[in-house]
């Protein structure tokens, strides 16, 4: 069965986000940028949680699982979105599997539960710097999250 369509306003929203990042270091001051300028509550934040929430319910988003992880990779990385790619993944009171991000990663924090987080982040942005490894971990409840990956690169290592 071949994957559903990624639907044009979620990329549109996406390369909002990506131009105004384009050019900056992918370093953890950056989740300040990012939550001031799309704060949850905010126009584009709400606009792609709400796109992600009917992506996952219509499966053209985290259509895969392993281990009780749900993801998927909607957006490769491209001109489009500025060399960013985007994943997307559902997780409950789980640990992921450890991996290193060579150019770092920049995490939406979207809970459906509001105790829930990420790495210990509520609803918001975290980002995690060039050549960092963490195994990611959602706690009290469940939440998306969605990562743009600069290049679209990612190690899964043994951590």
């Amino acid at each position: 069965m071949p994957a559903m369509p990624v639907p044009e306003k979620f990329v549109d929203l996406i390369a909002t986000v990506t131009a105004a990042i384009d050019g900056k270091p992918v370093e953890p001051p950056l989740a300040d940028f990012l939550n001031q300028q799309f704060p949850p509550g905010g126009g584009v934040f709400e606009a792609i949680q709400t796109l992600c929430r009917q992506g996952c319910a219509e499966g053209w988003l985290c259509a895969r699982e392993a281990e009780g992880i749900k993801f998927g990779r909607p957006v490769k990385a491209g001109e489009r979105t500025h060399g960013f790619s985007v994943d997307v993944v559902e997780m409950q009171d789980i640990i992921g599997p450890h991996h290193r991000h060579p150019r770092g990663e920049i995490d939406m924090v979207m809970p459906f539960d509001e105790t829930a987080k990420f790495d210990g982040t509520p609803r918001g942005w975290k980002v995690y710097g060039p050549n960092s490894a963490h195994r990611p971990a959602v706690a009290g409840g469940r939440a998306l999250v969605l990562y743009l990956l600069p290049q679209g690169e990612i190690e899964f290592t043994r951590g």
